[in-house]
Formats: C-alpha cells, sequence, structure tokens
C-alpha cells in the first residue's frame, strides 16, 4: 500500500470546490494588470490608468507614525473593533469635518474597506435576499453578497440619474426578497456624488419598505469643486463604509471602518471577532497621524492634484471621441462611452494596451448595463504621464480595427 495516495481522485470536469467559488466572477483589472506587468518586464513603457491605487505613496507622517509604533512593540492584536484612539480620532474627523456627534462606539475598525462591506453583508443578508446595487458599479460589492449566500439586484442606471440609484429605481425594482441598497458617493466606476437631499430621499424610500440604506463613503476627501456629505447627516440609522485607501493613501495598509446603529455594534463586534479577529495593529497606530494637521496638508495638495489631472484628461479624451456624459466630482475615474469606436470594450483595451502601451478597464467589470460599450480610466499618474497616454491613444484609435 506505499506510495498510495490518499487524496480522492478528481471528477473529469475538475475539482468539486463549492458553488459560490465558481459564482464569483474573477476581477478581470487584475489579469489586465498582470499583463501590463508582463510587457513592463519584457521592456516596453505602459502608462497605468488601469488599478483603482493612488500614485503617491503613504505621506511621510503616517509611515513614521507605523515605523514609531514597530519600534515600541505595538504589535500584538488590538479589540476586535479596533484601538479606541484611533475610533475616537475618527470620531473627531466626523465631527470637524461634517459636524456631527459620532460615538465612538459605534466605529469598528476593519481589515480595509473590503472588511467594513464583509461585516455589514454578513450582518444585513440572509440567504436568498438582496441589496439594490447600481450597475455599473464596484464589482467586489456583488461578490461579497453572494460570498455570504445573498445576491445583488443590480439596476441598470444611466447618465440621467448620474449613474445612482433614485428613489423612483428603488420603487421599481424592490421585491420581497430585497433587504436594502448599497450605494456608492463619490462612486467608481463613474465619479458622481449624492447630495444630501439625494441620499435623504433614498433612506426615505428605503425605511418605508423596512429596508437599511448602505452608503460606500469610501472616496470622501477626494472631491473637486464640493465636499461630499455623510449619509449621516441626514439618516443616522445608515450604515457607512469608510477606508484610509483613497484621500489617506494607505492601500497597502489595508484599514477601513464601518459605522453602524448603536444596537448593530454588539452582533457586528461578534462577526468582527471571528472573521479576522482584529485589523492590522500596525496600520492602526499609522493611521492616528492621518488626522494630524501635517497630513492632512499633504492630503490636500494631493486632492488638487487629482483635480487638475481630471480637469486635463476628461476635456482630452471627449475631443477624441470618448463620450463622457456626466463629469465627475469625485473619486479618480472618468467612466467612457466608447460605442462611437467599438461594441467589444475588452477588445478595445487589449489593443491599447498591447499596441500602444496604455492600460485601461473594461465596462466588463462593473457591471452588465452596457459594459461592453464603455471603459474606465483611473487618472492616477502626473499629467506629463497623461499627456503622453493620450498621445498615444490618439495614436492607436487610427489603428483600431474593431
Amino acid at each position: 500500500m506505499r506510495g498510495m495516495s490518499t487524496l480522492p481522485s478528481s471528477p473529469a470536469a475538475g475539482p468539486a470546490y463549492s458553488r459560490r467559488s465558481h459564482e464569483i466572477a474573477p476581477f478581470h483589472v487584475m489579469s489586465l494588470l498582470a499583463r501590463a506587468q508582463a510587457l513592463e518586464q519584457a521592456g516596453h513603457d505602459v502608462i497605468h490608468l488601469e488599478i483603482g491605487e493612488p500614485d503617491f505613496t503613504t505621506a511621510a507622517p503616517v509611515v513614521q507614525a507605523g515605523q514609531a509604533a514597530l519600534a515600541a512593540g505595538h504589535t500584538r492584536y488590538t479589540a476586535a473593533r479596533g484601538l479606541p484612539a484611533l475610533r475616537h480620532a475618527i470620531a473627531g474627523h466626523y465631527r470637524s469635518r461634517y459636524a456631527l456627534d459620532i460615538d465612538p462606539e459605534r466605529i469598528l475598525i476593519t481589515p480595509g474597506g473590503s472588511g467594513a462591506l464583509l461585516l455589514a453583508s454578513s450582518l444585513l443578508v440572509d440567504p436568498g435576499r438582496h441589496w439594490l446595487l447600481a450597475d455599473p458599479g464596484y464589482p467586489c460589492n456583488r461578490h461579497f453578497l453572494r460570498l455570504v449566500e445573498g445576491a445583488a439586484h443590480l439596476v441598470p442606471v444611466g447618465s440621467g440619474t448620474a449613474y445612482q440609484l433614485t428613489p423612483d429605481l428603488v420603487a421599481q425594482h424592490w421585491t420581497t426578497d430585497s433587504v436594502g441598497a448599497l450605494v456608492a458617493s463619490p462612486a467608481n466606476p463613474t465619479g458622481t456624488v449624492l447630495s444630501a437631499e439625494e441620499l435623504a430621499a433614498l433612506s426615505h424610500s428605503l425605511h418605508t419598505r423596512g429596508g437599511h440604506l448602505v452608503v460606500d463613503e469610501i472616496y470622501h476627501g477626494l472631491t473637486y469643486g464640493l465636499d461630499a456629505p455623510s449619509v449621516l447627516q441626514v439618516d443616522d440609522s445608515a450604515f457607512v463604509l469608510n477606508s484610509f485607501s483613497k484621500y489617506y493613501g494607505m492601500t497597502g495598509w489595508r484599514l477601513g471602518w464601518l459605522v453602524a446603529p448603536p444596537a448593530a455594534v454588539p452582533e457586528l463586534e461578534k462577526l468582527a471577532q471571528n472573521l479576522y479577529i482584529s485589523a492590522s495593529s500596525i496600520a492602526q497606530h499609522a493611521a492616528l497621524a492621518c488626522f494630524t494637521d501635517e497630513a492632512t496638508a499633504i492630503f490636500e495638495q494631493r486632492r488638487e492634484a487629482f483635480r487638475e489631472r481630471r480637469d486635463f484628461l476628461l476635456p482630452a479624451l471627449r475631443s477624441l471621441g470618448f463620450r463622457i456624459d456626466v463629469e465627475p466630482q469625485g473619486a479618480f475615474y472618468l467612466y467612457a462611452d466608447v460605442s462611437a469606436f467599438t461594441d467589444d470594450a475588452q477588445a478595445f483595451c487589449a489593443h491599447f494596451l498591447e499596441t500602444e502601451h496604455v492600460a485601461f478597464t473594461p465596462g466588463l467589470d462593473f457591471g452588465s448595463h452596457r459594459a461592453t460599450q464603455h471603459v474606465r480610466l483611473a487618472y492616477t499618474q502626473e499629467i506629463p504621464r497623461l499627456q503622453e497616454a493620450v498621445e498615444r491613444i490618439a495614436r492607436g484609435l487610427k489603428t483600431f480595427t474593431g
């Protein structure tokens, strides 16, 4: 018997992994990134407009705070809800930016904004139930719902509603299996922002149906010409997802937070204890520096840089024939209609990556509504690189035959 495998034989169709793993679609932009990196390794100069990650490294005060935490030995677990000092600092942020008095006990620190989404979806969605989500929207939102055996009911949206859900759309798509809606402001991939009045109307529409409102505020701080209101200014019972990755530039530190109604906190804490124990202690200590005047000055300089990039790239793409009907007010993306050139956005993106070495993302990642006619470009490069990208795109349009 020696040498005989104890592993079960694999069926001809492949390993019998869970149905949920097969039904969660891949994040296609990561395949695009892998191909772009392979081209770079082959010696090509690739301009990256595909990934939603700021090109700025973590601000020096935050890095220094992380280094100090390491030196001081702050490497042990924190409480599941997070470092008390950081929860108080975030509460202070809501007080200074939004004039809101948020009890720190309502704030849970999570491993990235994804951790906050995992907690909220685990708490609010039973198997077979669903949230309403805008299509297009951030893909991982619907995938987390599938992970907890719930679902996303994708609602097609367009420029007429600034790619956002509205009370009318909620009324049209609400069913007996609906438990709430998740909206993003500013939104990925469109960069549009919901006003306080629009958030209040959505809240009223959902609460009259016994539903929950969950708002992704991960891109707060990265708005141009306005400050995005927090849903908590009009609905204290809403669930708010946020992150240190975008405005605060801490992508690789994997740190976010969730604000929840007081009654939900014990259940969320129990979930956190079981799902991830606690967020990174080093990242939490480092994030305390995000709320200093020194760090804020850096973040505001970077916000202005993003505004300048948007103001360059938006008209430049429009002049090439990319249709962008709604000017993004936040985040760092342009969601462009390319139907003047193609009905195959994947082939379109592949052409520019392979021939001009400019990487941007096909609409497939963000849903199904007119996805083959849209692409997302992230203005996360300096303006000289964006200028070079526009020149390459203009050249590539002359050779595209799709």
